[in-house]
């Protein structure tokens, strides 16, 4: 089973985490066995996410288990709150040197941008963060008006729906088209890659 940890933290926007969440949690192989293994992380057991939603995570920062995939959504905890939590961008540093990959959904760019992780590389972000994203971090190249961007070992989908494009395009790109045509169906979600 392939681990995917999702990273938690206040003021997280909900379908960020949640959308993935459910893509990978319902992704099943021919044989109907599930292929993720989905695990919440936090730097503490209960986060509050945007809007109030509180959430019980599986795992502190400390003691979850190897990650093949770690998850990074975004919000105004991701573009604020967290950005620069040296504990938490040191993580996902060590994270992403052992993890097959590494996906960011919305203003979660900005929390890989403060780690380095996209220095030199194309990434998109939420139409509203565009502009910030490429003065603050002129080192990236800013693609606009796509659902996501795939650089090998990171991939960065655009705004909060497009991390369920996103997700089952890496369900895909980790199993077969089929498998995430069949998620795709069941959330009654339409697919264009």
């Amino acid at each position: 089973m392939i681990n995917i940890g999702i990273l938690l933290f206040d003021e997280v926007e909900v379908l960020d985490f949640a959308g993935p969440y459910e893509v990978f949690g319902i992704s099943l192989d021919d044989n109907n066995n599930r292929i993720f293994n989905v695990l919440t992380i936090a730097q503490k057991h209960e986060i509050s996410a945007r809007n109030g939603l509180v959430v019980k995570c599986d795992y502190l920062l400390e003691d979850c288990p190897q990650l093949d995939i770690l998850v990074i959504p975004g919000g105004y905890g991701a573009e604020t709150v967290e950005l620069y939590n040296t504990t938490l961008l040191n993580w996902i540093r060590q994270q992403h040197y052992t993890t097959q990959m590494t996906f960011s959904i919305c203003t979660g760019a900005f929390i890989l941008a403060e780690a380095g992780l996209l220095d030199g590389l194309s990434a998109t972000t939420h139409w509203m963060d565009f502009e910030r994203l490429e003065t603050q971090y002129p080192q990236i190249n800013v693609i606009k008006n796509v659902k996501f961007v795939d650089q090998d070992k990171i991939l960065t989908a655009a705004g909060i729906s497009s991390g369920i494009h996103a997700s089952l395009y890496l369900v895909a790109k980790v199993t077969t088209r089929e498998i995430a045509l069949n998620t795709a169906k069941r959330m009654e979600f339409e697919i264009n890659f």
